[in-house]
């Protein structure tokens, strides 16, 4: 295993957007009766920084500005909204998610430094399995048929922040995207109980498709009656799945 240098608050370094999150958490940790462990969220900053680097995203901003916008996303509305899920260990998944599937740091370091339980959910949204990758949507209905609400929950706010700067990539990879989400995520969000979060990620998948991305050049075109989910699919969600 890689060597991990210890940490403190003093490597914490200042840049806008975890700033951003930190002073939301400060605010919402006055508003609830188990507030989130600042030092722990510190910390998740850090690795996601160290370990995604100089990685950039298509929009050019830098790649773990993605993680640290999910992890806002996903506190405030958890904060108001499920109390239950704002925790410490959700906050952290949603900074590491991307980390053992494009950086070198691995589930085994991660719970060294975090914790098996923040390990095993960094490596639930990990798409590189045993048996080879898999898509996203993939991801999505193992994870249901796992009932790992928790996990499934920073995958919603994942994809809502891709879809929001979908318009940064190709037009063959944003029709790929939306296509994914419209199939999938939306229903999911409905059937989870999350109708805010359906409603977030319509919009903004709405107004990819009317106005930011050119996806004339790949010949999709959106249409309201498309069949999200197999039937079996949307039957097991609505009966059997409890958030």
């Amino acid at each position: 295993m890689e060597k991990i240098n210890y940490w403190d608050n003093s490597k914490y370094q200042y840049c806008a957007y975890a700033e951003r999150l930190l002073n939301e958490l400060i605010s919402l940790n006055e508003k609830v009766k188990q507030p989130i462990d600042m030092y722990e969220v510190k910390k998740g900053i850090y690795y996601a920084k160290k370990y995604h680097g100089s990685q950039m995203r298509q929009s050019g901003e830098p790649y773990y500005s993605h993680p640290i916008e999910v992890a806002y996303m996903l506190a405030q509305y958890t904060a108001l909204e499920l109390p239950q899920y704002f925790r410490t260990d959700m906050i952290v998944t949603a900074l590491l998610h991307d980390t053992i599937e494009d950086t070198t740091l691995t589930e085994k370091m991660i719970a060294y430094i975090f914790g098996s339980q923040v390990a095993s959910q960094v490596q639930d949204l990990t798409r590189v399995k045993p048996h080879g990758k898999i898509s996203s949507a993939e991801m999505v209905e193992m994870l249901y048929k796992e009932k790992k609400h928790d996990v499934l929950l920073v995958k919603l706010f994942d994809r809502l922040h891709n879809i929001r700067t979908v318009s940064a990539k190709s037009p063959e990879k944003a029709k790929k995207i939306i296509e994914e989400t419209l199939r999938y995520f939306i229903v999911l969000a409905e059937y989870l109980g999350l109708p805010s979060v359906s409603k977030l990620i319509h919009t903004y998948t709405t107004i990819n498709i009317l106005t930011d991305i050119d996806l004339n050049a790949t010949n999709f075109s959106y249409q309201d009656n498309y069949q999200p989910l197999s039937l079996i699919y949307q039957n097991a969600l609505h009966q059997n799945y409890n958030l």
